[in-house]
């Protein structure tokens, strides 16, 4: 789907959200939760520095908080506007909220493209291992 007039003026929002993030000393990203009218329900700025903590992207903020202020049938229809595409913790996040739809200014391709690494290695993951035990406490909760 193409990005609307109206989408890119809530975007546009969500830009100058990440310019405020950027100037309180900040990763310079912003986002926010916008009703099918384009009525701004809540937004955020990424706040990883300042909050001292690492998961404190605004895209992961606005989820939780629709998740908890939303009920199903409204976050359903809620669309978030974000100056950068989320992250894959974010990505999950947001599925998990139910929200409709994400629209975004700057690809992760394209940032990757202008941010340096993290310098930090993959973490390496091993499993899966104890299959059975776990089943028996993860089978039949997802009824």
């Amino acid at each position: 789907m193409t990005p609307s007039d109206d989408d890119h003026t809530l975007l546009r929002r969500a830009i100058a959200l990440a310019a405020e993030a950027r100037d309180s000393g900040n990763p310079p990203y912003g986002s926010l939760l916008a009703a099918p009218d384009g009525t701004v329900l809540a937004e955020d700025r990424n706040t990883t520095l300042t909050d001292r903590d690492i998961t404190a992207h605004p895209e992961l903020k606005l989820a939780r908080w629709a998740a908890r202020e939303l009920d199903a049938a409204t976050a359903a229809e809620t669309t978030m506007y974000t100056s950068c595409q989320p992250c894959t913790m974010c990505e999950a996040v947001i599925q998990q909220a139910g929200l409709r739809r994400v629209v975004f200014a700057l690809s992760g391709e394209q940032l990757l493209a202008i941010r340096p690494g993290s310098g930090r290695p993959p973490v390496p993951q091993d499993g899966p291992a104890l299959l059975e035990e776990v089943l028996a406490v993860v089978e039949g909760y997802y009824l």
